[in-house]
């Protein structure tokens, strides 16, 4: 059980005496986060059906709050869930990348030209140090290191704008983002790490309008590959040739 203690000592408020204690997450709450997570990443798929006792054993928990999870994210368009079908993962339409992607181009583009004004030399060399290691991530093959790092960087830009606005919306798109970045990521390659130097150095530079117009243009970019990859995904293989009937062998004399 939680309690909280009064007094004076170590960690406590100097004017109140209250000790503030962390108090630990809900279980529902580390239910939902680890589902998120598993939708984003791809272990759960898109179109999965969801089964609560299979989830519930994944997770080491009771089927209650995983049902209580399910129907938060089914209220955040991560899960649909249908009278009869039960849950399953949610698969985005392409209007639903187009709108987020819209929103992100909008919100992003002010934040590179903010930062490009506010940029310091030590945020420019993390931004550095960023490119560096999500590119290494991409040669090595770890797509979930790569999205993430991509994810850290777009974040520490939006945090250079000083603007935070800006930053409450953008980490509100942020998990949306993840989901359909990852499997562009590979397709998108060393490209979108070379667009996002590029992006680097017009901030250090100072250049406003550059930087708003490369992450316009690295956004679109993302949005394209992705839509080239589902309609690359949605094309039949074409059909094997059928075989053509042997000749039937004469029998030998």
């Amino acid at each position: 059980m939680t309690t909280t203690s009064v007094g004076t000592g170590s960690g406590a408020d100097g004017a109140t005496g209250v000790r503030h204690l962390k108090r630990p997450t809900p279980l529902r709450e580390s239910v939902y986060e680890a589902l998120t997570e598993m939708i984003i990443d791809g272990t759960l798929e898109r179109g999965k059906h969801l089964v609560e006792v299979e989830l519930a054993g994944m997770l080491g928990v009771s089927r209650q709050p995983v049902r209580e999870a399910l129907q938060r994210l089914s209220n955040e368009g991560w899960v649909d869930l249908r009278p009869g079908f039960g849950a399953q993962v949610h698969v985005p339409a392409e209007d639903e990348v187009d709108q987020l992607l819209a929103a992100r181009a909008a919100l992003e583009s002010e934040s590179a030209r903010l930062a490009a004004r506010h940029a310091s030399k030590d945020a420019v060399t993390r931004l550095r140090e960023l490119c560096k290691e999500g590119a290494a991530f991409l040669d090595a093959g770890d797509i979930d290191a790569t999205v993430r790092t991509n994810a850290e960087l777009h974040r520490s830009i939006t945090e250079m704008s000083g603007n935070k606005f800006l930053v409450d919306f953008a980490a509100q798109v942020d998990r949306r983002v993840r989901w359909y970045y990852t499997p562009v990521a590979p397709f998108r390659g060393q490209a979108s790490w070379r667009e996002h130097t590029r992006l680097v150095k017009a901030i250090a530079d100072g250049d406003e309008d550059k930087a708003a117009e490369i992450m316009r243009q690295h956004t679109e970019h993302t949005r394209k590959a992705y839509h080239d990859l589902q309609a690359e995904s949605a094309t039949p293989a074409p059909a094997a040739e059928p075989k053509k009937p042997s000749r039937p062998r004469r029998p030998t004399s």
